[in-house]
């Protein structure tokens, strides 16, 4: 008998929009890793997506006989040992909820009837969990310092080359083939990860944690503060805090963004800037798209940005802005604080047509030295279709 684990959404997985319009829950990265890399790690094994019908190709369910046992596991909940050796010991027929929130379940493989219900047993530690947009960022910090133990455990990282500026050295590690040189790194503050092939260029400014993902950059003289992560092939610059790319995207130039989350794919133009914190230090509310009215998200958030969306040269973010998959920001003036995916344009916009963003989305990721596949078009236009009917 083996077991076979499985990352399932739940219908709060829509409250997460625009980064879940483009993935499953667990296939969003805080920390260092995504919420899958994060469970297979733990349980040593690997684990796959139960998710929508149009998500499911490109993020697949692993098939499974009858012989097997379905460790079904709730796709919002970040691992911690406590609730890893508690899902370990569910046996068939057991279900583990914290609260009115299921965590965990294990059920027979084999004839899918992963909706059966069992014997409860309740949880009783506290758990982390993704239920909005910012719980992304807001959680990055205890994510981001758990990989690091997670990743770095028994391990000794490569030299840190003699030109930088030090402090806290046992917290900071460099994969091989990671660069760095003449920048300061603090690793007091919190651990301070770059990835293999990874690049800080010359005059970075940095304090822990900071996690820079397998291939991604800071540009000259960045400035890093609050954890942040870049994830893979992601390039930053300018003054950056608090922030979690995704993967692929590109903050490269001067300009502010903090308390903010980029999906993958994203680029913001030189000297785009977002507010995260209002004038009067109120309350932001942010717009959440699935319940069509706003949420309060704490005194401070930026920017929420989905996959392929860009803004041009000199955008101005207000505090608590979402942008939707694939949209083009332009022009004078702050944007809507609300944009829907697939818009073009600024103060007023327009319908992006999907043959212009499946296009312009192909030559982004070229510029990447990716390719769009049939598998991320039909996505996109399953997106599309369902924002815009």
């Amino acid at each position: 008998m083996e077991r076979r684990y499985i990352l399932f959404d739940t219908p709060a997985r829509d409250l997460l929009y625009p980064f879940t319009h483009t993935r499953p829950v667990a296939a969003i990265r805080v920390g260092i890793l995504t919420i899958r890399e994060k469970w297979e790690r733990w349980l040593n094994a690997s684990a796959s997506f139960q998710t929508l019908p149009y998500l499911q190709e490109k993020f697949p369910l692993q098939s499974t006989t009858v012989e097997d046992q379905c460790v079904l596991i709730n796709g919002h909940i970040l691992p911690d040992l406590s609730l890893v050796t508690a899902i370990n010991a569910l046996e068939t027929g057991q279900e583990l909820y914290r609260d009115h929130v299921l965590l965990a379940k294990v059920v027979r493989g084999g004839d899918g009837d992963f909706n059966a219900s069992g014997n409860r047993l309740d949880y009783q530690e506290s758990v982390q969990q993704l239920t909005y947009p910012w719980d992304i960022f807001r959680l990055n910090d205890s994510a981001l310092r758990q990989d690091f133990s997670l990743l770095t455990a028994g391990r000794t990282s490569a030299p840190i080359p003699a030109s930088n500026q030090v402090s806290g050295a046992e917290n900071i590690f460099l994969e091989p083939g990671a660069v760095v040189e003449h920048s300061v790194l603090n690793g007091n503050t919190g651990p301070i990860y770059i990835g293999k092939g990874a690049e800080v260029m010359e005059g970075c400014l940095i304090r822990g944690p900071l996690a820079l993902c397998e291939g991604a950059m800071l540009k000259m003289g960045t400035k890093i503060y609050g954890a942040t992560t870049l994830g893979p092939g992601s390039v930053g610059g300018g003054e950056i805090k608090n922030v979690v790319m995704l993967g692929y995207s590109n903050k490269g130039h001067d300009g502010y963004l903090g308390d903010a989350v980029l999906g993958e794919w994203c680029n913001l133009g030189g000297n785009t800037t977002n507010s995260n914190l209002k004038n009067n230090a109120s309350t932001v509310r942010v717009w959440v798209e699935a319940r069509n009215g706003t949420v309060a998200a704490g005194t401070k958030c930026g920017l929420i940005m989905g996959d392929y969306s860009r803004s041009g040269i000199g955008t101005m973010f207000n505090t608590g802005t979402v942008i939707g998959v694939s949209c083009n920001i332009f022009g004078g003036g702050f944007p809507p604080k609300f944009v829907p995916s697939f818009s073009w344009g600024g103060v007023a916009t327009e319908t992006y047509r999907i043959q212009e963003a499946l296009r312009d989305a192909r030559q982004w990721m070229q510029f990447k030295g990716q390719q769009l596949g049939d598998v991320e078009e039909r996505l996109l236009r399953a997106v599309y279709a369902a924002v815009k009917s």
